[in-house]
């Protein structure tokens, strides 16, 4: 009784929030979530799901003949070469450090990419001829990262962003073929970043979005490359508005904006009137992509909540047309989508069991043919566990929306484990997506719940700042609600619970079992938070600046640092953790795991913390995915499972 009175007043110290206005849609009845019958359904080997493939960047070569992929077939993110039409894949580079934003030249001579050291996330350029050949360091400046590459005209030039390592802003740069860097802007600001999007006019002018680090507000740019002489196309306090493309004609931005409704939708503006064009309205979220190269159509990409599809909206008619794509997420990749003869799309699909895979999409006859097969064949769509949107109601009546993963063959008695999966953040989203450790324990008998609590994107500009100095406040209470939701089905036993999260999801998980330390018998937690003020002494400049966003300095709101960090409530915790941290993490920097370590040590509670070398926020070598595949499904399978049932 006493440590239930407990929970009840740590969790009310928060601020009392009223009631969320998100876009309108019914609560789920938890009663209707269904186990379904699949004979086929079975626990997938760790091995194969931990060895699964995956992408970090893919580019079109310059005559369209081939796709560039940094994949990693290997055990490390290294670059492929594909033809378009689909072969057996080259390996072009080799390294153990991973090698990703990829970026053909339109001479065709060559494929810049950054790499970092270790996970570091300070980026150097490097190049390899397209025809392969000697890898080249173009650039190598350890207090400066260079990234977000856009290639130029046809004299090889690539515009791109640049950080110095003791400031947090970045600025617009442009990339010569003999590997000078000439930076544009100087921007003044540390809330604000430089991200080039589009060379216009032919290649004297780049188009830039200066975005503003905690995401609220964005501006469009136009950037002289001669002179560097910048001027602002839009931007308005507190709103977004960031370009995507420009018309052949260079009459029309296709621009991604909140303007005058409060969350992202697609329009097109005229540089010459300033008049929009707006497509049909949805109650979700919707981005601007690209034009098609015939210059008769936008590109669209259109949420309908946890999911997505492309859409192509008729400049001339207004007609809009979903691409035949299926269930899930679908979104294009790469930082032109479009082949060079503008007939292809380079399209990805994904759901809670469908691996992403990169594949063409052809806008003539609207047919997908797969460009990779990185996925293992044991982890077949119709062998794992597949997805539920849900939408549930909160302590103060808002409507979060929540994807479960529902495991095949479970009885309604009330016996079965769960698993609380907040995510990254807090300003990020859970989509239907392939989650391997997810699927990994879904395939396991454990429910999945991934809940977009508040502070997440997609949900309205309210919504997303409503945990602003109350992180662990009310977005905790929606992920103990999405708990709850799963005990009102009737087939989880709320004794066997677990919670497990990385990045903010791991700061979540810290603070679950600290300040509701009945709520979840188990944890895992990678690279989370366990103490903001030490965090905002070691973080990269970036980051301060966004935790700034957040709940201003530890000297401003000395309160609000306190009670927002897990190192507060810690002590009460009795859940058994495990902490997995990359010792090169400059987000969360590998001191806040040897803090919760310590401490909960020298408490006497079960602990585990595990250390990997050369790595940074988020694991790219094959065997640390691998490893900690295996410690996590081993962890919950220790302390929520009964022994029988192992």
């Amino acid at each position: 009784m006493r440590s239930i009175i407990t929970t009840i007043l740590l969790l009310s110290a928060s601020p009392l929030a009223a009631q969320i206005a998100t876009p309108e849609r019914p609560v789920t009845d938890p009663t209707t979530i269904e186990s379904p019958v699949n004979p086929e359904a079975r626990a997938v080997p760790l091995e194969d799901i931990g060895n699964s493939r995956g992408f970090a960047g893919v580019t079109w070569s310059a005559d369209g003949k081939h796709v560039f992929i940094s994949t990693n077939l290997t055990g490390r993110y290294n670059i492929w070469r594909v033809d378009a039409e689909g072969s057996w894949p080259l390996q072009m580079t080799q390294s153990d450090d991973a090698q990703s934003g990829l970026a053909a030249s339109r001479d065709g001579k060559w494929l810049y990419f950054t790499q970092d050291n270790g996970g570091d996330e300070y980026y150097d350029l490097y190049r390899v001829p397209t025809s392969g050949g000697a890898v080249e360091r173009v650039t190598a400046t350890p207090d400066l990262s260079e990234r977000s590459m856009v290639p130029g005209g046809a004299d090889g030039r690539i515009a791109l962003s640049v950080k110095k390592k003791s400031e947090a802003q970045s600025n617009l740069a442009v990339l010569s073929p003999d590997g000078t860097v000439r930076v544009l802007t100087a921007e003044a600001d540390p809330d604000f970043e430089w991200s080039p999007r589009l060379w216009a006019d032919g290649g004297q002018t780049i188009f830039v979005n200066r975005d503003k680090i905690d995401s609220t507000m964005t501006e469009i740019w136009r950037v002289d490359v001669a002179s560097g002489k910048a001027i602002k196309v839009l931007g308005q306090d507190g709103t977004i508005f960031r370009v995507m493309d420009v018309s052949a004609d260079g009459e029309w931005l296709a621009v991604t904006t909140d303007v005058e409704i409060g969350r992202p939708r697609a329009g097109l503006y005229n540089l010459k009137t300033s008049q929009w064009k707006w497509l049909k309205p949805i109650v979700w979220d919707q981005s601007a992509l690209r034009f098609t190269r015939d210059g008769k159509a936008l590109l669209v990409e259109s949420s309908d909540d946890l999911r997505s599809t492309l859409v192509r909206y008729d400049l001339a008619t207004g007609a809009e047309t979903a691409l035949k794509l299926p269930t899930g997420i679908n979104y294009t990749t790469g930082s032109d989508p479009r082949s060079p003869d503008g007939k292809s799309l380079l399209v990805v699909n994904m759901a809670a069991n469908v691996a992403g895979e990169l594949n063409r999409y052809d806008l003539a006859d609207n047919t997908v043919t797969p460009i990779t097969q990185l996925a293992l064949a044991s982890l077949r769509p119709e062998a794992l566990a597949g997805s539920q949107m849900v939408t549930y109601t909160s302590f103060d009546g808002t409507r979060i929306s929540a994807l479960v993963t529902m495991p095949a063959n479970l009885k309604r008695d009330g016996s079965n484990p769960a698993i609380v999966f907040p995510h990254g953040g807090p300003t990020g989203k859970t989509d239907d997506y392939f989650d391997d450790i997810a699927a990994a324990l879904a395939s396991r008998g454990f429910i999945i719940i991934a809940p977009n609590f508040r502070g997440s994107t997609g949900y309205g500009k309210a919504f997303q700042a409503a945990n602003y100095d109350d992180m662990g406040g009310g977005d905790l209470k929606d992920v103990i609600a999405a708990k709850q939701f799963l005990v009102q089905s009737g087939y989880v036993d709320p004794k066997r619970v677990g919670i497990f999260g990385g990045s903010y999801g791991g700061f979540m998980t810290l603070m679950a079992i600290g300040k509701a330390p009945d709520e979840f018998a188990a944890a895992v937690q990678f690279f989370g938070i366990i103490n903001w003020r030490t965090m905002y002494r070691d973080m990269d400049e970036v980051l301060k600046a966004y935790l700034r966003s957040l709940m201003g300095t530890p000297e401003e709101n000395p309160e609000g640092y306190d009670r927002a960090s897990p190192l507060t409530y810690v002590a009460n915790a009795k859940a058994p953790l495990l902490t997995i941290q990359g010792d090169n993490d400059i987000r969360v920097p590998r001191g806040q795991a040897q803090e919760v370590d310590d401490i909960l040590k020298a408490k006497g509670n079960t602990v585990e913390t595990v250390f990997y070398p050369a790595e940074g926020h988020g694991f790219r070598k094959r065997e640390n995915q691998l490893d900690s595949l295996k410690r996590t499904v081993d962890w919950f399978e220790r302390y929520l499972k009964p022994a029988a049932a192992k």
